[in-house]
């Protein structure tokens, strides 16, 4: 896979790098990722794998874009107020990456058609915010053998996993918690969506070129109040109705 005058100028930083270089470019060129909610994760994870030179992004999100999300789904200006999510961001990532192509897909996705809406994709990022669809993707992407990328926030705080096999997402979530916060009902710091989102993004890129460590059987936790992070280890649920059976 070759690549122009302009994408070799565009990626020279990464084309630098020992652990990218131009196989992982191409890698990165090749890959069909889907962005599962282009929201305050989804959002600033699709610019930077944009910006990367991933191949084709696939938007999925059945959601208009509304002024409070301003605050901190930075894929949007008040000139999108109105606009499908998808849509608007496909039309932001294009303007920054035109070698990359961008899917919109305004849906919604469940267990009944995240089978075609992540066909053709090499890896998943979610980033929504609730626990059907985060359980309908993880189930999808078991079945597939398709990583999956994860990445939440609320408040101050974040957390970012990598699932391939086992352990998935529901060996850490077992089942939807009754009390479950929103961003709407509590809060969020605008920033602390940017981080989340850039350690997603920076974890497909991992994925994708084949560098360094992956957070595959681990959870990176993100404390933005205290200036910390750390990483816990997960284990397989043995009695896990997703990657057990």
């Amino acid at each position: 896979m070759s690549f122009s005058d302009d994408e070799i100028e565009r990626y020279a930083r990464h084309l630098v790098l020992a652990e990218i270089g131009g196989p992982g470019q191409q890698r990165l060129k090749a890959a069909r990722v889907a962005i599962l909610g282009m929201g305050g994760v989804g959002a600033p994870a699709a610019l930077y794998l944009a910006a990367a030179g991933v191949g084709g992004l696939r938007l999925i999100d059945d959601d208009r874009v509304a002024l409070s999300n301003l605050q901190r789904q930075i894929a949007f200006s008040e000139d999108d107020l109105g606009r499908l999510k998808v849509e608007a961001g496909q039309a932001r990532l294009t303007a920054l990456n035109a070698h990359v192509e961008i899917e919109a897909a305004p849906e919604r996705l469940t267990p009944d058609n995240a089978g075609w809406l992540l066909e053709g994709c090499d890896l998943v990022l979610d980033g929504t915010d609730d626990f059907a669809t985060r359980f309908a993707a993880n189930a999808a992407c078991v079945a597939a053998g398709v990583p999956l990328v994860s990445g939440a926030l609320g408040r101050w705080s974040g957390q970012v996993g990598v699932f391939r096999g086992r352990p998935c997402y529901r060996c850490l979530v077992a089942e939807a918690p009754p009390d479950a916060e929103t961003c709407a009902r509590v809060g969020v710091v605008g920033a602390v969506a940017g981080v989340v989102g850039s350690m997603a993004a920076l974890e497909a890129v991992k994925l994708i070129t084949g560098a360094g460590e992956p957070l595959e059987g681990r959870l990176l936790l993100y404390d933005g109040l205290a200036g910390t992070a750390r990483t816990v280890r997960l284990a397989a649920d043995p009695a896990c109705p997703v990657c057990a059976a």
